[in-house]
Order: structure tokens, then C-alpha cells, then sequence
């Protein structure tokens, strides 16, 4: 079987689950905006369908979309660069869901560990959509040829099913037709941790709102976060090795490399040494610098929704040019009676 030739293309997908934060800002929309100029095609998109494997308040995940959106935008994707919409607009992403529940075995549903994360010991209970989502997920990035996905760590799981399950289709109906998606994971700030414990992912369910930058927070907001960050009592140290059992340190280092495209190593030489009550005001600084735009812009674009309403039905639609033929050569591959030549 020949090796395929894939063109370049990122997929990358956000549930739209409300109250975005500097971590998903770093660790997703600012290296989104930034790879739409790398000159390869990028698809974004909301994924409301797995939002609803657990019950939404309908009115709730309306306006969860749109901000999720509205976050996108104001933190500087360009809808005329990249495609940006909502999946349930586009209903090629379920369509192609049946086929990999078909192809997927259940073993392989078994193994996923957020499904038991999630479930609990209420497992029985569980929507089979909760069970069965990775299947579609697998559809979100395939359906679109994706070659590169960009994923954290917590991921990393489900990735490498949509890979067995490119391989097994490939393999069962002896094509090259579906690529081996690559992870992309990068950047000093992919996992951004909690404000107030440097140990714990940074997290809008967190019941205290100190413990997090909340990207409609205002200029003042910000900075008063920032300033009541837990640290420690010592001095940054002179090199990043010396952050390694700092964890709050680490992360307000991390958040600062982040937000200002520097290297760790590069922001150790500038701040070493120094105690934080002079390094929180310059974290303060650039948090207000970066995010205050952002959240203003959010604000503006929340006011009328019918701009974002706009870009998303336009991306719903470009993205269909790119996935009902891929959807449609599928079903042909399978031997579907009226699927295109």
C-alpha cells in the first residue's frame, strides 16, 4: 500500500464549557492565532457535541459558544485566515463518528482514562456519549485530514486512538486514505497551574476565582491576582533548574515566559535573583498588557452576537467544502451505494 501525501493542515477543537482563563489563553487560543500565520490551513472549532454527553442549560451553552468564539477572535484569530465555527453546524463530524464507532473497537474505548475520571463510580449512569466521544473526536480531526492536532498532555490518550483507528480503517480496507495525526504540544506555558497552589492545573471549576486569571477579568482584576499569587519566601533563583521543587514559582516564571514568547532559560537571566515582590509587579504588567485587550474585545463582541453569529455560520460552510468530499470518499471506499465517485 503506497504512502499518501497529506497537504499540511491543523484541527483543533475547544468545548465550550464557559469562564475561559489565561490557561486555556497560553496553552490554546495565543498559539492558534499565532499558527494561522505559519501559512498552513487551520480549522477551529467550538465543539458543542461533546459538550452535551453531560446535560447543558441550553441558554448556558448558547452563551458559552458564543464567548468561546468571541475568545477566539479577540485573541487575534483572523476568520479570514482560519476557519472557525461550531460542530454542530457542520453535520459531516457526526456522520463520520458512525463509521469510526464501527471501525474502533471496545477494548480501546475501555482503556481511555478520562471516561473513568469522569464517570466516577457512577459509571453505569454515564451517557453512552461520554463513553463513546474519543469516536468522535477521532471524526472532529480525520473528517478534515487533519495532519496536526495541537493537545495538552490530558490529550495525549485520545490522539493516539484517532491514530489506531486511522490505521485499522487503512489497514481493513486496504487504502491510505486516512492520515496518522501528529500531537503538536509546545510552548512554556502548555499547562498553566492554579494561582493559589502551584501543583494543581489552573481550573474555572476551582471555588476560589484568586486561583485564576479569568480572560474577562478587568485591567485591576489582573493585577491584584497577580500580586496575591502564593510564592515562596526565597529569591527566584539564577536558572531554571533552580525552579524544579518551586512549583508556584515555576508557574508564575512559566506564565511570564509565556505571555512575553521568551524562553525560560532567557527570562532566568533577566529576573534571577530578584525577590518577588519586584517580580510580581513586572508579571502584574505584562498580564494587564496582554490580557486587558482581550477581555475589552470579548466585551465588545458578547454586546451583538450576530458578528460572531456571522463568522460562524461562514466557517460552518468552508469547512463543509473541506469535509463532505472526504466524508463522501469514505462512504464510497466502504462501498456505500450513491456515494460520489
Amino acid at each position: 500500500m503506497a504512502e499518501a501525501a497529506f497537504t499540511p493542515r491543523v484541527f483543533s477543537g475547544i468545548q465550550p464549557s464557559g469562564n475561559l482563563t489565561l490557561g486555556n489563553y497560553l496553552g490554546a487560543l495565543k498559539r492558534f492565532a499565532n499558527s494561522q500565520n505559519e501559512g498552513v490551513e487551520s480549522i477551529f472549532c467550538m465543539v458543542d457535541l461533546h459538550a452535551i454527553t453531560v446535560w447543558q442549560d441550553p441558554a448556558k451553552l448558547r452563551h458559552a459558544t458564543r464567548e468561546l468564539a468571541a475568545g477566539f477572535i479577540a485573541s487575534g484569530l483572523d476568520p479570514q485566515k482560519s476557519i472557525l465555527f461550531n460542530q454542530s453546524q457542520v453535520p459531516e463530524h457526526t456522520q463520520m463518528a458512525w463509521v469510526f464507532n464501527c471501525v474502533a473497537r471496545m477494548g480501546w474505548m475501555k482503556r481511555m482514562t478520562q471516561f473513568k475520571d469522569k464517570a466516577g463510580k457512577n459509571a453505569e449512569q454515564a451517557s453512552l456519549g461520554l463513553f463513546g466521544y474519543p469516536a468522535l473526536m477521532a471524526a472532529d480531526i480525520l473528517v478534515y485530514h487533519a495532519t496536526h492536532v495541537p493537545v495538552g498532555e490530558d490529550q495525549k490518550q485520545h490522539l493516539e486512538l484517532t491514530q489506531e483507528i486511522a490505521r485499522k480503517f487503512n489497514h481493513d480496507y486496504g487504502v491510505a486514505f486516512f492520515p496518522e495525526t501528529q500531537p503538536v504540544i509546545e510552548g512554556a506555558a502548555t499547562r498553566v497551574m492554579s494561582l493559589r497552589d502551584g501543583t494543581k492545573k489552573m481550573s474555572k471549576s476551582d471555588p476560589s476565582d484568586m486561583s485564576r486569571i479569568n480572560l474577562t477579568d478587568d485591567a485591576d482584576t489582573i493585577a491584584k491576582k497577580i500580586r496575591k499569587a502564593k510564592t515562596d519566601p526565597e529569591p527566584l533563583p539564577s536558572d531554571a533548574e533552580g525552579l524544579e521543587d518551586r512549583p508556584e514559582a515555576r508557574n508564575l516564571v512559566n506564565i511570564y515566559a509565556a505571555l512575553s514568547d521568551r524562553s525560560v532559560a532567557d527570562v532566568m537571566r533577566e529576573v534571577g535573583g530578584k525577590p518577588f515582590s519586584e517580580f510580581k509587579p513586572m508579571l502584574a504588567d505584562l498580564a494587564v498588557d496582554r490580557i486587558a485587550p482581550i477581555s475589552d474585545e470579548m466585551a465588545r463582541l458578547m454586546k451583538d452576537v450576530s458578528e460572531i453569529d456571522h463568522i460562524l455560520t461562514d466557517g460552518a460552510a468552508r469547512a463543509r467544502t473541506i469535509a463532505q468530499p472526504i466524508l463522501q470518499q469514505t462512504y464510497q471506499i466502504m462501498g456505500m451505494v450513491g456515494a460520489m465517485p
